[in-house]
């Protein structure tokens, strides 16, 4: 896609300073960008660069005053505005043409919506339904009475289980699994009788989730997925847990079962959350995190057990330091030994 400054401007509701016929034929980083390119500039860390730039137009903010060469664009957050424009040249996810490929088997009791998309291998089960637009790439698997909601994309081998509701527009990377069993056993000196997982999954609109996620159905009821929900890869998600709308998930964090994480939470990587508690709105929760109990609204916490964050720093750094502090203490002890000595002595 060609477009000038004035017509990338247009589309942000932004301003131009320079010349807005100049043509943008790509988009890079500020470090990479060359003749043509547009690039953008959000932190004073990077003004200098700007300043040395050959790209065609910088995006920068509103209240840039420093030397550029290059036309600028003014806009108020100008990184939300860079991956704005960077959709109009790249789409998110591979298109795939509409259309049925021969070695699909659909079931004549599913339902296909119109410029479904459905690649090699796919398999869709009675009672399904894929909404208008959506994509299956190869070997994708949708069982019985799953719901794929419209404009969703999912990657190969992703498998949906049965009866599993997908919302619109949401992303499903390779290899991740929804609505498999929760792991419910109840053990016994007989062995392990498992409990039978009957509930679902519910993913609302506009999520996306990683490779190779698995997010296990309810044992009853629903593992609920809100709105805006990011999910990084190797994720697992188990049986009856609900997440709030827009938290951020981050790689290998594990959360048990019946956990609630409210809205805006960000769970860094490899963090664990224990079974039946609830995550507060807007909790950041630091990698490789252990939590333990609840965490209240806006709390920071992390370490194991899982913690105010402050705190959780400043006993890191005492553990550091216990190696220098049991020899100091034993020094201390030796010197009290040596003063007894001198005191018997003495008496």
């Amino acid at each position: 896609m060609d477009l000038t400054v004035g017509e990338v401007a247009t589309r942000l509701g932004a301003e131009v300073d320079g010349d807005p016929s100049i043509p943008v034929t790509g988009l890079a980083g500020m470090a990479e960008a060359g003749p043509g390119d547009l690039t953008f500039c959000s932190v004073p860390k990077y003004y200098p660069a700007a300043a040395r730039t050959t790209a065609a137009a910088v995006i920068v903010p509103v209240a840039f005053r420093e030397s550029c060469p290059a036309a600028l664009i003014r806009a108020e957050d100008p990184y939300v505005a860079f991956i704005r424009i960077l959709r109009l040249f790249r789409s998110d996810t591979p298109k795939r043409p509409p259309g049925v490929d021969p070695t699909a088997v659909i079931d004549p009791a599913a339902t296909v919506g119109e410029d479904v998309s459905v690649g090699p291998l796919c398999v869709v089960e009675a009672g399904a339904v894929l909404g208008d637009r959506t994509t299956l790439c190869p070997g994708v698997y949708v069982g019985p009475r799953a719901r794929v909601g419209a404009d969703s994309y999912l990657y190969p081998s992703v498998v949906v289980r049965e009866d599993v509701v997908i919302g619109a527009r949401t992303i499903v990377h390779a290899g991740t699994v929804l609505g498999s069993d929760g792991f419910g056993y109840l053990s016994r000196k007989s062995g392990h009788e498992k409990v039978p997982q009957v509930g679902t999954v519910i993913i609302e609109e506009d999520v996306e989730i990683g490779a190779n996620v698995a997010v296990d159905r309810g044992t009853f009821g629903a593992t609920r997925i809100g709105r805006g929900v990011k999910i990084d890869n190797l994720v697992h998600i188990a049986h009856n847990v609900t997440i709030g709308e827009n938290a951020l998930l981050v790689a290998q964090v594990g959360v048990s079962g019946s956990t609630r994480i409210g809205r805006n939470a960000t769970l860094a990587g490899q963090a664990g959350v224990a079974g039946h508690i609830a995550i507060g709105e807007g909790v950041q929760i630091g990698a490789q995190a252990g939590v333990t109990k609840s965490v209240p609204d806006g709390a920071r916490v992390s370490g194991y057990p899982a913690m105010e964050h402050d705190r959780a720093r400043r006993l890191n750094a005492y553990y550091r330091r216990l190696p220098i502090l049991v020899e100091h203490l034993k020094q201390l002890e030796e010197r009290v030994r040596e003063l007894e000595r001198e005191r018997e002595k003495i008496l």
